[in-house]
């Protein structure tokens, strides 16, 4: 069925449930499927996003408070492989010490995750890559883990800029060893670019 063109959706249209949650390395669950991250700054969009993609109205929690999600979270969808929500980054009101924290859960967990397809980091396509998008993707070049660009809210930025944004990016991305070369636009209020995020997540499980 896996190559059907009908089975992307149908594997978001399955069940979904929380799982399990990390706030520490030792927390790190070790489970037996293919595991798909989705990371980014904080207030980039990721909680809705992935809701979006999941068709469910809150199984990630959003929120008006950038840095809400402060561990992993792992949702099991059906039997195929679970999604992760990894912790917002980059937001000042965090301290010093959580962010630490963060660093060190989020080195932890990549750190040979073979269940780890792919990591989908989030990008607002208003504002670009920013200096804590680049030490992430140090990070994962470092770690050797797969990873690819989601610009999201590309419904609210002018079509001409977004052209110059996906060139720029793409630039930037070909200097990044464990980057996939192109990203995936995308918008949660106006399903934008979802069909084509859950055929990737489809191929890559």
């Amino acid at each position: 069925m896996k190559e059907d063109t009908d089975y992307p959706r149908w594997l978001f249209a399955q069940e979904c449930r929380f799982v399990t949650a990390a706030d520490n390395p030792e927390a790190l669950p070790d489970l037996d499927l293919p595991e798909i991250a989705f990371a980014g700054r904080s207030n980039v969009g990721k909680s809705s996003l992935i809701n979006a993609l999941l068709n469910r109205n809150s199984l990630a929690r959003t929120s008006h408070t950038p840095g809400r999600t402060q561990q992993l979270n792992f949702f099991g969808l059906s039997d195929k492989c679970y999604i992760v929500d990894m912790p917002g980054y980059g937001y000042a009101a965090v301290s010093k010490t959580k962010l630490k924290v963060f660093s060190q859960l989020i080195q932890n967990y990549l750190k040979g995750r073979a269940a780890l397809k792919r990591v989908f980091l989030l990008i607002d396509s208003r504002h670009g890559f920013k200096p804590p998008d680049l030490v992430v993707m140090e990070m994962l070049d470092k770690a050797a883990v797969s990873y690819q660009i989601v610009l999201t809210k590309t419904d609210k930025t002018p079509a001409s800029e977004l052209e110059t944004l996906v060139t720029t990016l793409t630039t930037t991305l070909k200097k990044h060893p464990a980057a996939f070369p192109t990203p995936v636009l995308t918008s949660s209020v106006k399903g934008e670019g979802l069909e084509a995020l859950r055929a990737l997540i489809a191929e890559l499980i």
